[in-house]
């Protein structure tokens, strides 16, 4: 793989949110040295399938798999999150909200979070609870991160063969992870540096059945 090479991937089905999406990934700094690199994947089947054909399609190093409604405002984001994959090559996975431990209903908002994100639509902005159990070095290692952005330094196969829809993808991909030896962390910022705009209403049809299949597989 580019070791100096960084590529955003997003499943994309809403042009206006992808468009703004885009307006603030045009303002983040680029490291120097680095390459910087947009995919965006259309009629994905799946997150776990969208994901793994971008990934197979890029051989950057430092791949951020993100929302199509997340919108960074943090303009020095990216050397931020080099530094923190460069502290220690056990580093795999980074994310902006995590949780320490998983509850036995394999729900994570049961449980204790740590993060911190901007959330709600444009007209209710509020910040998420945050900074509940933090390490020395300012990261907490955590046993799963949001999918709403998962930055990764190694490329391990999404599971698509059991997630086929866009639930417990990242609960998943979390512990792929750990089951080859890495650490998945979130760290402490000052300020959340990100909005997730998710005032649209969630489709939770399947989301009992991607969650026993998480259970069967990883607990």
């Amino acid at each position: 793989m580019d070791d100096k090479r960084i590529c955003f991937i997003a499943c994309v089905n809403n042009d206006r949110y992808w468009k703004e999406c885009l307006d603030y990934l045009s303002d983040l700094e680029i490291p120097d040295g680095y390459t910087l690199d947009l995919l965006e994947v259309r009629d994905a089947k799946s997150m776990c399938s969208g994901y793994n054909e971008a990934m197979e399609a890029s051989d950057a190093k430092y791949k951020i798999y993100m929302h199509q409604d997340v919108f960074i405002t943090d303009r020095y984001f990216l050397q931020e999150l080099i530094e923190i994959f460069e502290l220690s090559d056990e580093i795999g996975m980074v994310g902006l909200v995590g949780s320490i431990g998983i509850s036995d209903d394999a729900v994570v908002w049961h449980g204790p979070r740590v993060g911190a994100i901007y959330s709600g639509n444009n007209k209710d902005i509020s910040s998420l609870e945050t900074k509940a159990v933090l390490r020395p070095d300012r990261l907490a290692q955590v046993d799963a991160v949001d999918g709403l952005l998962i930055a990764t330094s190694r490329d391990i196969k999404w599971r698509e063969d059991l997630f086929t829809g866009w639930d417990f993808y990242d609960l998943s991909q979390a512990q792929e992870f750990k089951k080859a030896g890495l650490k998945v962390v979130v760290p402490d910022y000052e300020r959340p540096i990100a909005v997730h705009d998710d005032g649209l209403v969630l489709n939770l049809t399947n989301y009992d059945r991607y969650r026993k299949i998480f259970i069967d597989n990883y607990m």
